[in-house]
């Protein structure tokens, strides 16, 4: 059994199968040929191609946003810190007690601990680079969002190259985040941007056997978004694992002690606050009824969406939900390392199991990037051509939804 530093243990879910699928891509054999005769290239690629491929997909998004938002008569930067965004700017500004008493729950209610829903990690980051002269807090927000995605991006195309076998999966891994359904909210005053990237690297830590790096992201994690608690599952089980079989030394036990730290810390300083060891879980059902119920609530609202004369955006989110769950089966049969799969998985189950906004659904599986897996995988091994038309069409699609989403629908996201 190996125990070279960045190997994948045998319990964590093996790649050789995949790769040996992917010794002739049609896809890159351009580019394969281009980095055969030219190294300097080669390493430029590498070195820019994952931020200029995510950033270019992002401004493709912002058009596309701009348009629909003049077309409704609405400015982009409204758009851009819109919904959700509001409770993080008047956060990172004001703290939680300053927040502007006229915002309200789900339910148009306000409580002295309504503001306490949402996670501090990045309200804290956008407070930090808004000390930078000239940037405002806005700003600071959309800068925070885009930087954390291109980080994701790093991270995506690293997973891509080592799971795939080439830079190309890893390439059209960042293509397919990026023009993933409602990654509009990666360019908006929103997490999502800074907790995909640190679950990102969380798992990237795990694959390779860096428990200092998968305990920190995860650690992190667990101060952006509730859906940490898949990502500490995951990070957890994998330690364990780390520690039952192969014997390791003391650095499995390093993510083990810090991956649930963030997540814990906020709970509970929660659970100070409301004088209630589950406040945070009780002001989430009470300000915008968001419960786990096993997926009654998302299934009745599938059911209607397919079979009632409901709006384009209700019956598209049900399709893109069952497209997600076909992916997942896709990722158990190509065999991915199990952390990835697994990650997924509880994402999924997280989020389709609980009530709450529906209309969110999209948004919050973003975060299960490595369903996207196997499609890099297929596009990798076809055409040229066909590989371009269904990037174009995905980034075009992805685009049109998040700005639809924002401006000629009315309700939150």
């Amino acid at each position: 059994m190996s125990t070279t530093p960045g190997a994948i243990d045998p319990p964590l879910g093996s790649t050789g199968n995949i790769a040996a699928t992917l010794r002739k891509q049609p896809v890159w054999g351009l580019l394969d040929r281009v980095r055969r005769s030219s190294p300097r290239r080669q390493r430029l690629i590498i070195a820019f191609g994952p931020a200029v491929v995510y950033l270019a997909i992002r401004l493709v998004g912002l058009l596309v946003l701009a348009w629909l938002s003049a077309a409704n008569h609405e400015t982009v930067i409204d758009n851009l810190r819109a919904w959700d965004g509001q409770w993080y700017l008047e956060i990172a500004a004001h703290g939680y007690s300053g927040v502007n008493p006229n915002m309200v729950d789900g339910f148009g209610h306000r409580y002295p601990e309504t503001p306490l829903a949402f996670f501090p990690g990045y309200p804290l980051l956008i407070m930090a680079l808004s000390w930078i002269p000239g940037v405002g807090v806005t700003g600071a927000a959309i800068t925070a969002s885009l930087a954390c995605g291109v980080v994701a991006a790093y991270g995506l195309a690293r997973l891509g190259r080592r799971i795939g076998g080439s830079d190309g999966v890893g390439l059209l891994l960042v293509v397919l985040f990026a023009a993933a359904p409602m990654s509009v909210v990666l360019s908006m005053a929103y997490s999502e941007a800074l907790f995909c990237a640190l679950s990102i690297w969380a798992l990237i830590g795990v694959v390779e056997r860096n428990w200092l790096l998968a305990g920190l992201c995860c650690a992190g994690a667990g101060l952006v978004r509730p859906t940490a608690a898949a990502l500490i599952a995951v990070v957890g089980l994998a330690a364990l694992i780390a520690i039952v079989r192969r014997r390791e030394t003391w650095r499995p036990w390093l993510a083990l002690v810090l991956a649930p730290a963030g997540m814990l810390g906020y709970i509970g300083w929660v659970g100070l606050r409301t004088n209630e060891l589950t406040g945070y879980f009780a002001l989430q059902r009470r300000g915008w009824s968001s419960a786990f119920d096993g997926g009654l609530a998302t299934g009745k609202f599938m059911i209607e969406a397919l079979t009632t004369d409901t709006s384009v955006l209700e019956a598209v989110t049900v399709w893109i939900v069952l497209a997600a769950v076909m992916l997942l089966v896709l990722c158990l049969w190509r065999g991915l390392p199990w952390p990835l799969v697994a990650f997924a998985a509880a994402v999924v189950v997280l989020d389709l199991g609980s009530d709450g906004l529906m209309y969110s659904k999209v948004r919050l599986m973003l975060p299960a990037f490595p369903l996207l897996i196997p499609v890099a995988i297929g596009l990798a091994n076809r055409r040229t051509t066909t590989a371009v038309t269904t990037s174009v069409l995905l980034v075009f699609f992805g685009s049109w939804f998040g700005a639809f989403s924002l401006t000629a629908w009315q309700y939150a996201i």
